[in-house]
């Protein structure tokens, strides 16, 4: 039976997708046959199309690290899975548990790896987690990436304490994911965005306060001012461009998890982070430990994705240029038709 799948015979940028079909894979053992209901898009794609991600890359690649699906077949040693279980796959399928180290990182969905924007993927049985029960297939599909990268920073190295001070930027996947966990977990949030109307549904979620950058560009030292001192911990999404004013708006022995490259043009001065004592950690994304406890505190909050707009399968080129665009707030999805 043929199925569906896009690849990327040139990363030239999202002109380069090709929708083409293929034989539906056979599972072997150990492996898992999921039919894919639908998918989300992040940052990393953007620049995976375009060839500027910076990694080495499968030729040919399907692209798209996020989705989830249904289980529909299985090979010789399964136990994990049954038909009709619904899953969402793991960013890094080989990172199970404990700290990163490259052989575990390695293999990304979506680049290096082959990713998952086709109709039927093969798993491995232990690169899936269950999708919360209360989500919908779209709604999951938002999780792999941004919601773990938000959940290891803020809850597993953030050490997310009540009455802590966090600062997000922004509406992207990440900063959403980080501002409701944070909030559910008791901190104050102080949130970031150009657009006045998009820091009033940010209140809407959980910020406690929000500040204009575009009307306030040394804004860092605002939020430090507004503090009493600064935030404890800053999810730095944009990188050289914003980095300057993280380290203004962090307290002294603060924290500073470093998660995007979304405003690149910016240098920063490191003495700041010597004189200020601050602990600066790249962020990328996380386990399938990490996955699946974040899953249990989604499903006990009862907490919601926010998805800003969802594509037809067949109009993904369409989903990548509206993300590029940069107009969301919240997931951009793909579902299947």
């Amino acid at each position: 039976m043929k199925t569906r799948y896009y690849h990327l015979p040139r990363l030239t940028g999202v002109d380069a997708l090709r929708l083409d079909e293929r034989e539906v894979p056979a599972p072997g053992p150990r492996e898992v046959l999921v039919r894919m209901r639908a998918w989300s898009l992040n940052y990393r794609d953007l620049m995976i199309a375009s060839g500027t991600y910076g990694r080495a890359l499968k030729p040919d690649a399907v692209p798209v690290s996020d989705g989830a699906g249904e289980v529909v077949d299985a090979g010789s040693g399964v136990t994990r899975w049954r038909e009709g279980d619904r899953v969402a796959g793991v960013f890094m399928p080989g990172w199970i548990s404990g700290p990163p180290t490259a052989r575990k990182t390695a293999g990304v969905l979506g680049g290096p790896a082959d990713g998952v924007l086709a109709e039927y993927v093969l798993f491995d049985q232990d690169a899936l987690v269950a999708a919360p029960a209360h989500l919908d297939f779209a709604e999951t599909a938002t999780l792999p990436c941004a919601a773990v990268t938000a959940w290891h920073a803020v809850a597993v190295t953030g050490g997310l304490t009540p009455g802590q001070t966090v600062l997000t930027m922004g509406s992207g996947g990440v900063s959403l994911f980080a501002l409701r966990f944070a909030a559910l977990g008791g901190a104050r949030v102080f949130a970031t965005s150009s657009d006045d109307a998009k820091l009033g549904r940010l209140r809407t979620l959980g910020a406690a306060d929000g500040v204009n950058y575009a009307r306030t560009p040394d804004w860092g030292r605002l939020v430090a001012e507004a503090t009493g001192g600064g935030v404890d911990h800053v999810m730095e999404v944009g990188g050289p461009g914003t980095l300057p004013q993280s380290l203004d708006a962090v307290r002294v022995g603060g924290r500073i998890s470093l998660i995007g490259v979304l405003a690149q043009d910016g240098v920063a001065d490191p003495s700041a982070v010597l004189r200020k004592g601050i602990t600066l950690q790249g962020m990328f994304v996380g386990s399938r430990e990490m996955f699946e406890q974040m899953n249990r505190a989604i499903e006990h909050h009862r907490l919601r994705p926010t998805i800003d707009r969802a594509f037809p399968f067949t109009e993904a080129p369409a989903a990548y240029r509206y993300f590029a665009g940069r107009g969301h707030f919240g997931k951009v999805v793909i579902t299947a038709e």
